[in-house]
C-alpha cells in the first residue's frame, strides 16, 4: 500500500531555518516548538507570538441555497450572522456526537467560509456534500490558503503598524478583508485559540513568506516570537477550550461538552431530535476542567475516581499549566460527579493524585 505523503504549509522551510522542531500532525509536517514551551507559551501571555496554523481546513460555501445548507448543518444560528462577522459553531451526526467543531464566516450574502480541523477536513466535505440538497456551490480550498495566528496582548500594536484598517474597531469574531502589509485581500480575522488578544490571517500561498517577513519585522521590538503547537496546547487548555479528537468527538455531544450556547434549538437542523431528548431529560456525563496540585501532570485516557476510587470518567486533556505552574485538565465524568468544588482523584501511574473540579477557564482576568 502507498504511503500517505505528508504534506508541508508554505511556511515550512522558514520553520526550519528557525530550528523548529517538526512532527507529523494531522497530515502535515508542523513545528511542535521552536526554543521551548514555557518561554513560547510565556511570550503568548505577556508579549506576542506568531504560529502558522496553516493546516486547518477552508471550506467555501457559496451561492443560491448556501444560508438553508449552513443553517441545516450547523448548531448555532447561521441567521444571526452579518458580513463580517464570524459564529464558533459544530456540526452534529445522526448520533448526537459531533462531526467537527468549525468557525463560520460570512463574507457576503450567500458566500460562506467554513474554518475546520486538519483532520476532518475531508470528512467534513464529504459530509457538507452528502447534505447539500439545496443547489449550494461547495469548494475546498485548503490548499490555497496559508494562515498565521498572531496572539497576544502586544499583537493589536504589531498588526497596526502594517495596515490602514484602525484594527481597534474590530469586534471579537469580527474581521475584515483588505490589505495587510502591501497584501490585497488578507482575511484579517479577530479570532484564536489562546485567550489573549489577537488575530488570525488568510492569505494566498504566494504571499505567505512575504507575510511572515513582515510581521516579524513590524514585531522585532515587541519581543514576537514564533510559537509551536505545543505552546497552542497549554494555551487553549488554560482557557478550557476544547480540542477536537480529545475532548469532543463522533461520541460527545455538544451539551455534554459544555457548548449548549452554540446549540440553538430556535431553529431546525440536522439530527436535532436526540440533542432536543437530551436537553429535555438532562446529560448523564459532562466535561470539567480540575486542577491538581503539585508536579503531577494528569494525560488524555487517564482515569478519574471519586473518594471511593470507583471509576467516575476518564480525562480527555491534561498539562502542567506555565502560568498556574500546577496540573490541570478536562475530562468527562458522570453528571452526579460534576458539581464544582468535589473532590476527584486522577489515577497517574497506578497514583490517586488529589484533585478539585474547577469552572474554567483556570485563569481569569
Amino acid at each position: 500500500m502507498e504511503s500517505v505523503k505528508t504534506k508541508k504549509t508554505a511556511f515550512n522551510a522558514i520553520h526550519h531555518i528557525l530550528g523548529g522542531k517538526m512532527v507529523e500532525y494531522a497530515g502535515f509536517e508542523m513545528p511542535v516548538q521552536y526554543k521551548g514551551v514555557t518561554c513560547e507559551h510565556e511570550t503568548v501571555r505577556s508579549s506576542v507570538g506568531v504560529f502558522d496554523v496553516s493546516h486547518m481546513g477552508e471550506i467555501s460555501i457559496q451561492g443560491k441555497g448556501s444560508f438553508e445548507l449552513m443553517q441545516k448543518l450547523t448548531t448555532n444560528d447561521v441567521s444571526k450572522l452579518y458580513p463580517g462577522k464570524v459564529q464558533y459553531s459544530c456540526m452534529p451526526n445522526d448520533t448526537g456526537g459531533i462531526i467537527d467543531d468549525l468557525l463560520v464566516y460570512k463574507i457576503s450574502k450567500n458566500d460562506y467560509l467554513l474554518v475546520v480541523n486538519a483532520s476532518n477536513i475531508q470528512k467534513d466535505l464529504d459530509w457538507v456534500k452528502r447534505h447539500n440538497s439545496f443547489g449550494a456551490e461547495v469548494t475546498n480550498i485548503s490548499d490555497s490558503i496559508s494562515l498565521l495566528a498572531v496572539q497576544g496582548p502586544k499583537s493589536l500594536k504589531v498588526l497596526q503598524k502594517l495596515t490602514d484598517i484602525n484594527l481597534k474597531e474590530l469586534k471579537s469574531f469580527s474581521f475584515t478583508i483588505d490589505e495587510l502589509a502591501r497584501i490585497p485581500n488578507a482575511l484579517i480575522s479577530t479570532t484564536g485559540y489562546t485567550g489573549e488578544l489577537g488575530f488570525e490571517i488568510y492569505v494566498e500561498n504566494k504571499y505567505a513568506a512575504h507575510l511572515w517577513e513582515a510581521i516579524f519585522e513590524a514585531g522585532k521590538d515587541e519581543g514576537i516570537e514564533p510559537i509551536g503547537l505545543a505552546a497552542r496546547d497549554t494555551l487553549r487548555l488554560e482557557m478550557g477550550y476544547c480540542l477536537y479528537g480529545n475532548d469532543i468527538n463522533d461520541y460527545t455531544s455538544p451539551l455534554e461538552a459544555g457548548l449548549g450556547w452554540i446549540t440553538k434549538f430556535t431553529k431546525d437542523f440536522i439530527y436535532n431530535g436526540f440533542l432536543k431528548i437530551q436537553k429535555e431529560k438532562g446529560v448523564t456525563k459532562k466535561l470539567v476542567g480540575f486542577e491538581i496540585e503539585g508536579k503531577d501532570i494528569p494525560r488524555h485516557g487517564y482515569e478519574i475516581w471519586d473518594h471511593h476510587h470507583q471509576i467516575i470518567g476518564t480525562v480527555t486533556s491534561g498539562t502542567l499549566s506555565p502560568t498556574l505552574k500546577k496540573g490541570i485538565g478536562m475530562g468527562y465524568v458522570c453528571f452526579e460527579s460534576a458539581k464544582d468544588g468535589s473532590e476527584i482523584f486522577i489515577n497517574i501511574r497506578n497514583k490517586p493524585v488529589k484533585g478539585i473540579i474547577v469552572k474554567t477557564p483556570f485563569i481569569k482576568d
